[in-house]
C-alpha cells in the first residue's frame, strides 16, 4: 500500500528565524532556511496520522488543507513538540470525536498534567468537551507492528539525554525526532530502511547533551544502512546550502515540506 510522509517542521525549538528576526548564519534568501518547529505528517488515501504537535501547527495543517486526524503520535513532551496540541480542539468540534494520542507513559502523563481540559468534559459548559483520547505506547510494544486506520508503523525508543523519545518507521522509512542517541534494539528495528529522516541538532558539538552531532548519526548508520539520510533538527546555525556542501554522498538535510513516498506492507 503507498502512502506519504510530510515533514512539516524540521527546525529546532527556536525555529528559523529564531524571535527578533534571528537568521543566525542561515542564509534568508534560501526558502529552504524558513524552518517551524516539529510536525510531520503521514497519510494515505484513508488515514492521516500527526507526528507532534508543535507552536506552529495550526499554519501547518492549513498550508496541507488538512481538516481531520485519525491519530497523533507523540514523540515526547518537549513543549516545541506538543504547544499546538489545543488545536485539535478544532479538529474535534469538526469532526465530533476524540482524537486518539499515542506516546509513552511519561510523554501522556505530562500531556495530561498541562492540559487536563482536553482529557475531560467540561463539568459545567458544554462547548467544551473532551479532546483526546490517550493511548500509552508501552515498552513491550517496541519494535512490533501498530495499525492505526489503513497505516502501520513501528515504535522504537531513542535516548534524548533527559527524557526517552520515540521514533517511528513506516515501511520503508523511519523518523527519528529529538535523539541523543539509539540502542541496539532501535538500530535493529531501522536495519532495511531506504530512507531516515535523523535528528543531528548536535552539529559539530561532540558534547551535546541532548542531540546527536552529525559523526553520530554517520556512526549510527554505517549499522542502519539507509541509502538516504536526511538530517533533521536544523538549528540557525546550520545553513541549508552550507550543509549540503559538508554533508556525505547519501546524506542531505531537509527542509519544511520535504515529501516522501512510503510503501507498507498490504
Amino acid at each position: 500500500m503507498k502512502a506519504e510522509f510530510i515533514l512539516m517542521g524540521c527546525s529546532v525549538s527556536s525555529g528559523v528565524p529564531a524571535i527578533g528576526n534571528d537568521w543566525g548564519s542561515c542564509d534568508p534568501a534560501e526558502p529552504k532556511n524558513r524552518r517551524n518547529r516539529a510536525c510531520a505528517v503521514v497519510r494515505s488515501a484513508k488515514t492521516t496520522l500527526v507526528i507532534d504537535t508543535g507552536p506552529d501547527f495550526r499554519t501547518q495543517m492549513n498550508d496541507l488543507n488538512i481538516k481531520e486526524v485519525e491519530a497523533v503520535l507523540y514523540s515526547h513532551a518537549h513543549s516545541d513538540h506538543i504547544q499546538g496540541i489545543d488545536e485539535l480542539r478544532i479538529i474535534k468540534l469538526r469532526t465530533r470525536r476524540t482524537i486518539d494520542i499515542y506516546g509513552n507513559e511519561t510523554t501522556i502523563n505530562e500531556l495530561r498534567r498541562r492540559f487536563d481540559y482536553l482529557f475531560r468534559d467540561h463539568p459545567k459548559i458544554s462547548i467544551y468537551p473532551q479532546v483526546v483520547n490517550p493511548r500509552i505506547i508501552e515498552p513491550s510494544a517496541f519494535g512490533g507492528a501498530m495499525i492505526i486506520g489503513d497505516l502501520t508503523f513501528t515504535p522504537f525508543n531513542q535516548d534524548h539525554g533527559d527524557m526517552d523519545c520515540l521514533g517511528f518507521r513506516f515501511g520503508n522509512m523511519a523518523y527519528s525526532p529529538d535523539m541523543l542517541n539509539l540502542d541496539d534494539a532501535a538500530i535493529a528495528t531501522l536495519q532495511g530502511v531506504d530512507t531516515w529522516i535523523a535528528d543531528g541538532a548536535g552539529f559539530h558539538r561532540e558534547d551535546h547533551e541532548t542531540h546527536a552531532p552529525l559523526s553520530r548519526i554517520y556512526a549510527l548508520n554505517e549499522r542502519i544502512k539507509a541509502k538516504k539520510v536526511y538530517i533533521c533538527g536544523l538549528s540557525k546555525f546550520m545553513d541549508y546550502n552550507m550543509l549540503r556542501d559538508e554533508l556525505p554522498p547519501g546524506f542531505e538535510p531537509a527542509y519544511d515540506g520535504l515529501l516522501l513516498p512510503i510503501h507498507l506492507m498490504p
